[in-house]
């Protein structure tokens, strides 16, 4: 069986993950409380409430290539061949790491084939990837068919956020400090999404509400009314806040499935908390 292997800002739920036999390699959060492994160091709650105050601001790196080879070791304990479903190589190196990974493995594991997929996506359209290939490893799809659902997801998939101010972004280097005051000053929501392979502003909103009506707006451009989709309602800290998608996409959409997902810390630490956003895919045979 092919074993699909991600990285943590995939933000997986963890459950989930570990039900469909996902291999996870951590981000790390560089911050005053040490280096931390993404979501294994500290629960996600706990760093976000810590981040709301944090004297400075944390950063973040990507997973080394012998991380990422001990991931595809673990996977060759398991089965047949890997493929790594790497988030925007535009946008981190962690998907260098792991084309690294692969030539290293190809001495170490000889006779174990593994693929490397840029998704060119962040957060849950990523993780949507990530799902959907290891659901097709385990209904014992080939590695160059787990493969090709991967990058037909990572292309179909839609993902949009948003944040009550634009300085977490500015923080993190996403956006210049001018945009950030201006935005601010003004009191507007950003809609942020991606923008080959990078996050990019698709528009702004005078308010939270309108903000998830523009989103849910820009998903019908890309994914038609009356669609049967996947969603997964994306938050930073804001579980209940995040729950107001659910009306306004059943009003769009037949939701065939529900995934409730936290930003990994690697991934809140650009947004911070108070971050909402969804991520869709449209449902699909995987074979």
């Amino acid at each position: 069986m092919v074993i699909v292997v991600t990285d943590s800002c995939a933000s997986v739920p963890e459950a989930m993950a570990a039900e469909l036999g996902i291999e996870v390699v951590p981000y790390y959060v560089h911050s005053m409380r040490g280096t931390l492994r993404d979501n294994v160091d500290m629960p996600a709650d706990e760093f976000y409430e810590w981040l709301k105050s944090a004297p400075e601001w944390p950063t973040t790196a990507n997973p080394s290539a012998g991380e990422y080879l001990e991931a595809f070791r673990a996977a060759a304990r398991r089965g047949t061949g890997a493929v790594a479903v790497s988030m925007t190589g535009t946008g981190s190196g962690g998907y260098q790491s792991a084309l690294l990974a692969r030539r290293l493995a190809e001495t170490e594991l000889p006779g174990f084939p593994i693929e490397v997929v840029d998704t060119q996506q962040v957060a849950m359209a990523h993780g949507w990837a990530v799902i959907q290939a290891a659901r097709a490893a385990l209904q014992g799809l080939s590695l160059s068919e787990v493969v090709a659902v991967a990058r037909r997801i990572a292309e179909q998939a839609f993902v949009g956020f948003t944040n009550d101010t634009l300085e977490y972004l500015q923080r993190g280097g996403r956006i210049g400090k001018v945009t950030s005051m201006v935005g601010d000053l003004l009191d507007i929501k950003p809609i942020i999404g991606m923008r080959g392979g990078m996050p990019a502003p698709l528009g702004v909103a005078r308010s939270r509400a309108a903000a998830y009506k523009r989103i849910v707006a820009l998903a019908l451009n890309r994914i038609p009314e009356g669609s049967t989709i996947r969603a997964a309602l994306m938050h930073v800290a804001a579980r209940e806040e995040v729950e107001k998608f659910r009306a306004l996409l059943e009003e769009r959409y037949s939701v065939l499935e529900w995934v409730i997902a936290q930003l990994s810390p690697a991934l809140g630490v650009h947004s911070g908390p108070g971050t909402v956003g969804i991520s869709i895919i449209p449902d699909a045979p995987l074979g």
